[in-house]
């Protein structure tokens, strides 16, 4: 019997997205998938780009979206995809994020060590799993690219992956960046599948240069923009300072999820051995950075709540960028100041600076190449199929030069 929970999403970017079936319909509703609506996909780029406030939560239904459209077009063109894995792929684009922490990507490597949102997308995903009796078997193996059909991992995860169709599209229309709009839809169109990897027929070349053009100018207006990139080396530092306060017994006050992952330093054992590890991190979402910061403003320690406050009322990090990296003189005579000048110790003045490389690898063929198919059954590189862009360009790894202090 049909139950009524095929319901539909009206989302501002593709318009109405209906939910397949009641189990992907379960999964939408699941704690773990809907933490994701209190997390921004952008961080801190609504600074720069005051729309860019939409969630990972609506992403992943944005990916979902484009990879049931991908579905069809695949099944369409002759390729078997049976509805058990066309349900496992769907689970799979929407789950793919649920291990990301507050601000997404900005504090990764802060809260937790060397374990990457990846790793614990697929520890959540298990233990979903396990409620469910193995119901995302399938899903789980095109995740970790274990399934026999291994498009379909590619579908998830690869250089024209939904996931990437979608949030190109998404971060254009919500920051405006209309460089970064691109035709997903003629994409998708043109997907096919060739000896068991996804491949893309020769009409929609042109479609797929510009998305390697768009992914670039975004990376350079919108993600590593550098007011973005102030902002979160500021947060870095608020917390790393949060993390020496502890030491030294400080109170915080601040939720108590959070303050387990500033008391503790965190890696992957405590993950796997310490169920509560999980348990704590499910519980964090932007909100718990947003009241710490609002508590730390006026916490007595100088740099704690002059970091905080300065995040809170947008008074950033002045930030200057060059290609050559900044002399070990100029981040000395900074502290120096601090010191000299505002009263700061040596040890409190190395919080209020940071300096290090940003760096872009658009287009790595070593790492997964986009195939041209054309219509004598060959398929070449998109770097020797293009005619029109110079690919060996876009897959120099571009590195930059940052140096962000107190103004």
């Amino acid at each position: 019997m049909m139950s009524n929970k095929r319901k539909i999403i009206n989302d501002p970017v593709f318009g109405f997205i209906n939910s397949p079936n009641d189990f992907i319909f379960s999964l939408i509703e699941h704690p773990y998938l809907q933490r994701l609506s209190r997390i921004k996909q952008l961080g801190f780029a609504s600074l720069v780009y005051p729309g860019a406030q939409h969630t990972r939560f609506l992403h992943s239904l944005g990916a979902m979206y484009l990879m049931n459209e991908a579905i069809s077009q695949l099944r369409s063109k002759g390729n078997e995809i049976t509805e058990e894995e066309a349900d496992a792929v769907l689970s799979c684009i929407l789950l793919h994020d649920i291990g990301h922490g507050p601000f997404s990507h900005v504090l990764e490597d802060t809260l937790v060590n060397d374990v990457s949102h990846e790793q614990i997308s697929l520890m959540l995903m298990n233990r979903i799993n396990q409620s469910l009796n193995g119901k995302l078997d399938k899903t789980i193996a095109i995740f970790k690219d274990e399934y026999s059909k291994k498009f379909l991992h590619q579908l998830v995860s690869g250089q024209l992956d939904m996931d990437r169709l979608d949030y190109l599209r998404r971060d254009s229309f919500f920051t405006g960046v209309t460089e970064g709009n691109i035709g997903s839809a003629r994409i998708i169109k043109m997907l096919n599948v060739k000896d068991d990897r996804l491949v893309v027929e020769a009409k929609g070349i042109y479609s797929t240069e510009n998305f390697l053009m768009a992914r670039r100018l975004m990376y350079w207006q919108v993600y590593l923009h550098k007011t973005t990139v102030a902002a979160e080396k500021m947060l870095i530092n608020t917390f790393n300072r949060a993390k020496f306060l502890t030491k030294q017994k400080v109170d915080l006050s601040i939720s108590l999820p959070l303050l387990y992952f500033i008391q503790n330093r965190i890696g992957l054992d405590d993950f796997i051995h310490n169920p509560e590890t999980l348990d704590n991190f499910i519980s964090l979402d932007d909100n718990d950075i947003w009241c710490a910061l609002k508590i730390w403003s006026n916490h007595p320690d100088k740099v704690l709540s002059t970091l905080s406050s300065g995040l809170i009322n947008r008074k950033l990090f002045k930030i200057e960028i060059k290609s050559e990296p900044f002399e070990d003189s100029i981040l000395k005579n900074k502290i120096q100041y601090y010191v000299n000048q505002l009263g700061f110790s040596e040890n409190e003045a190395e919080f209020l600076i940071s300096s290090d490389e940003i760096s872009t690898n658009m287009y790595s063929e070593t790492d997964d190449s986009i195939d041209i198919l054309f219509k004598n059954g060959e398929t070449k590189d998109i770097a020797d199929a293009s005619d029109m862009l110079n690919i060996q360009l876009l897959s120099k790894k571009v590195k930059k030069y940052y140096f962000c202090y107190l103004r």
